[in-house]
């Protein structure tokens, strides 16, 4: 059973049209800087489902280009820290940030370029990935590999042999976060895990988050596998244009259907991870929240990054990384929320 949800899309298609000029200047001016700053890029049609990288190199960018005309004019940009009145920088975070994608302005800053751990923040690399490269109507088969996780680490209930759509599978990791999903993405798109990781950090490099490199696609601990906040806003920017991604991340939960090995059919129903969205927490008045991705492990503590609008449908991202718990994530994204945008 499919669940859609059309509330946000005619509101979205007038945005498009209205910035479709401004993007492709932006699309020809970073055609040339990565012509000229990356060497020769070839992409290799391999199979009906995916297109794989076979070769290319890529020097890191400049500083300038980074945050100038790579860029172009619908990005938020910031040098460093901002200060909001109303929201006092609390050190126990890892970092913060609250982007304003009408004004294309960085309302608020706290370590946005730090390096951290993402934990399952990485899965939205993952979805973009999955949509950019795959066919949602696709049937997948899990393998042994994407089953094999541990008791503590959450899955979607996915077994070995089973048949499932590509759209079920990103209902999965984005609702419910299923590492077991991440896996079966990743063996999809690119034949192994490893490969994903190489296709991440390739497209990671070309929406310009130079800070970030990924390992595996569901972001289990790895000292190797990090980002930091500025760069999670640059991915989940590019998220939020897919209505698919929108689609999904609005819904409040999600049965998916499952095949298996022997021909049983089965339903597993997956619940948002974030507060919002499941009804845990209520934001301020003023702010809607459509949703977004939450991560959680020792190392990279709780963190959650969300697409939200005010009552006038000005949209908003928003992120936080490393709280302590997820009340303390909350209740601080609601202050954000507050002085912020309803402030």
């Amino acid at each position: 059973m499919k669940c859609t949800n059309n509330r946000y899309r005619n509101r979205r298609r007038k945005r498009r049209k209205k910035k479709s000029g401004l993007r492709i200047l932006a699309a020809l001016i970073c055609l040339i800087v990565l012509i000229s700053a990356a060497g020769v890029g070839i992409w290799v049609y391999l199979n009906p489902v995916s297109w794989r990288i076979a070769s290319f190199e890529q020097e890191k960018y400049d500083t300038a280009v980074y945050q100038g005309a790579f860029f172009a004019q619908d990005l938020c940009v910031a040098a460093g820290d901002v200060q909001l009145a109303g929201f006092d920088d609390d050190d126990s975070l890892h970092a913060a940030g609250l982007f304003n994608l009408d004004k294309h302005s960085v309302e608020y800053g706290y370590h946005l370029y730090d390096r951290l751990y993402p934990a399952s923040t990485t899965k939205i690399m993952t979805a973009y990935l999955a949509l950019k490269y795959g066919n949602t109507d696709d049937t997948v088969t899990i393998s042994e590999h994407a089953t094999d996780f541990n008791w503590d680490e959450v899955t979607c209930g996915l077994r070995a042999g089973d048949q499932i759509t590509l759209y079920d599978l990103l209902c999965g990791l984005l609702l419910k976060s299923g590492n077991d999903c991440g896996t079966a993405i990743a063996e999809y798109i690119s034949g192994s895990e490893e490969k994903f990781a190489d296709l991440m950090n390739t497209e990671a490099r070309s929406l310009g988050a130079t800070g970030t490199h990924f390992v595996n696609p569901h972001g289990l601990h790895d000292e190797n596998h990090y980002t930091t906040a500025y760069d999670l806003y640059l991915i989940f920017n590019e998220c939020v244009k897919n209505e698919t991604f929108m689609e999904i991340i609005s819904m409040d939960s999600y049965t998916g259907t499952l095949t298996g090995s022997d021909g049983t059919v089965r339903n597993e129903t997956w619940v948002p991870s974030n507060y919002y969205s499941n009804g845990t927490t209520e934001a301020p008045d003023g702010i809607r929240v459509f949703g977004g991705k939450t991560g959680t492990t020792d190392q990279a503590g709780c963190c959650v990054i969300l697409y939200s609008e005010d009552m006038e449908n000005h949209p908003y991202i928003s992120v936080i990384m490393g709280a302590e718990d997820k009340n303390f994530l909350y209740q601080e994204m609601n202050r954000l929320f507050t002085a912020g945008i309803t402030g």
